[in-house]
């Protein structure tokens, strides 16, 4: 095994190499998230181009995690994560220059290709070059990096737009990736699968079609209407697409995804856990960083520094995560983690246009904690229901599972917000010029930039607009917080205890290295299966 032929001091840099890697991928996402309104304002974006500036990540990420896991385990996790990391300071360095809203989002897609490859190969480098015994500590330091890097981009973005332009926040993410090229080259043992891996082309494509149909279809609801051919159709294909890969998995000798994997507890608890909770958590990013640049007036920097409170308590609770499962349970853990996080966005969902942000800090910090609670245990329930030669599997799934979320609650939470804003502005634009009515009917960002060219007719239109970006916020929150509750229900009902519950199912399910990598998983326990 990998884990016994390398010394403590090496792991210990392989797992602070991995966690540089791994914040570098989560951080994209949420540090564009707060130099969003820089961009609009510069690029002039609609809300649906900002949309898509923001999925073109995400959308790459989610829909080739699997298959970069495969190429990553059949020929090395070091050649994957160390070309992923050359991509993503590529397209990181071409979106700083970006001219037009087309051109970010084709660049914004090719650095979510880079990321795509480095991010299966964090986790399951870690849990190959460390032993067993060690595994599950590594595994929750590497869940708490995975929660907190998002609150690290908001506040590193808020400083660079304090001084800079919005492609300094891009071109400071392509110094990261360069520094963990080098790392990833000078320290991270070569590790792959040690049997045959396929890549299995049909199921990749299906898999990227129905993840991008369906986020298709969701950002172009708002803007070209929910019952248009482009957003049926973009529906249509995602759904067909997601039926035709499980198919596809059930009959395929070397399928991308086995799924049968997911009548083991802990392995589908795990995954849909982690993917409700993401598209609540990111989402909720989304939308928060706009209030208090939009509602507060807060700069980008100050933007930044108001989630640092958020930052503070995600890693030491992170850990504790761990400590309460093996305690507590994974079920019990998770619940209570998810629970403590519907708070979290109870509390949000109370703010308005008079809020404080001593009003508003409250529902992040306790959003943060019951995030952080329930990522480490359920991240455990993945990694632990697959045997050692197919954690490659198991990473790309936990992390497919966090992405997709994230892209579909982005997705999702953002049409929310858009129908919510729009419907919220229309009778206040009457009397206005057309562009202005246009403008304003696009973005609160772009509403609020033309109201500062309108003189005393301008107030009435920003007291609008920020009352309709909180109605829009509200919408958000509300069904991110469904999703939430939805995650907790399943966790507690279906979710393992233990972790040795989780063996115990694999051991019952009969899940062999030799049945899985011939597509076969028999024998699970009805009691036991999903």
């Amino acid at each position: 095994m990998p884990g016994t032929e390398i010394s403590p001091r090496r792991r210990s840099w392989v797992l602070a190499t991995m966690c540089l890697a791994l914040v570098l991928v989560v951080a994209g996402l949420s540090m564009l998230s707060n130099a969003i309104p820089d961009i609009a304002e510069g690029l002039h974006l609609s809300q649906t181009s900002q949309t898509w500036v923001v999925d073109a990540y995400a959308l790459a990420l989610a829909s080739l995690l699997l298959v970069a896991g495969a190429i990553g385990d059949r020929y090395g996790r070091r050649g994957a994560l160390a070309v992923g990391a050359a991509l993503f300071g590529v397209g990181s360095v071409f979106s700083a220059f970006a001219d037009s809203s087309s051109a970010l989002i084709a660049f914004r897609a090719l650095t979510g290709v880079g990321a795509a490859l480095i991010m299966p190969g964090t986790l399951s480098t870690i849990t190959s070059v460390f032993p067993p015994e060690q595994r599950s500590r590594a595994v929750g330091v590497w869940a708490g990096f995975a929660m907190f890097g998002g609150p690290i981009g908001m506040v590193a973005s808020g400083f660079l737009l304090n001084s800079f332009w919005w492609g300094s926040v891009f071109l400071v993410t392509a110094i990261v990736a360069a520094l963990a090229l080098v790392a990833i080259v000078l320290v991270v043992p070569a590790t792959k699968s040690d049997e045959h891996v396929g890549l299995d082309p049909l199921g990749t494509v299906l898999s990227a079609l129905g993840v991008g149909g369906l986020v298709f279809g969701i950002i172009e609801g708002p803007e070209r209407g929910w019952g248009s051919a482009v957003t049926v159709a973009g529906l249509a294909v995602g759904i067909l697409a997601l039926v035709g890969f499980i198919l596809w998995g059930l009959r395929a000798k070397e399928p991308l995804l086995d799924p049968r994997l997911f009548r083991l507890r802990g392995f589908a608890t795990g995954s849909a856990t982690l993917l409700l909770m993401s598209f609540a958590v990111f989402g909720f990013f989304l939308v928060s960083i706009q209030f208090v640049q939009l509602i507060l007036d807060y700069s980008p920097l100050k933007a930044g520094l108001a989630i640092l409170p958020m930052c503070l308590v995600m890693l030491p609770f992170g850990f504790l995560g761990g400590t309460l499962s093996e305690r507590w349970g994974q079920r019990q853990t998770i619940t209570l983690g998810l629970l403590i996080a519907l708070a979290g966005l109870g509390l949000v969902a109370t703010v308005g246009v008079d809020t404080s942000y001593l009003q508003f800090v409250p529902g992040t910090i306790v959003l943060g904690i019951g995030a952080s609670l329930a990522m480490t245990p359920a991240t455990t329930g993945i990694v632990a229901s697959l045997p050692s030669s197919k954690q490659g599997v198991a990473s790309a799934v936990n992390d497919a599972a966090r992405e997709i979320g994230a892209t579909l609650g982005v997705a999702v939470l953002a049409s929310a917000f858009t129908s919510a804003y729009r419907g919220s502005i229309e009778p206040h634009l009457a009397g206005l010029p057309a562009d202005v009515a246009e403008q304003s009917r696009e973005a609160p960002t772009l509403a609020l930039q033309a109201a500062r060219t309108l003189g005393d007719q301008g107030r009435g239109l920003t007291d609008a607009a920020q009352h309709a970006f909180v109605s829009g916020l509200h919408s958000a929150v509300l069904i991110g917080g469904a999703f939430m509750l939805a995650g907790a229900a399943l966790a507690w009902f279906r979710g393992p205890t233990r972790v040795e519950e989780i063996a115990e199912d694999v051991l019952d399910a009969e899940l062999t290295e030799e049945a899985l990598a011939a597509g076969a998983l028999v024998g699970a326990p009805a009691g036991d299966a999903l």
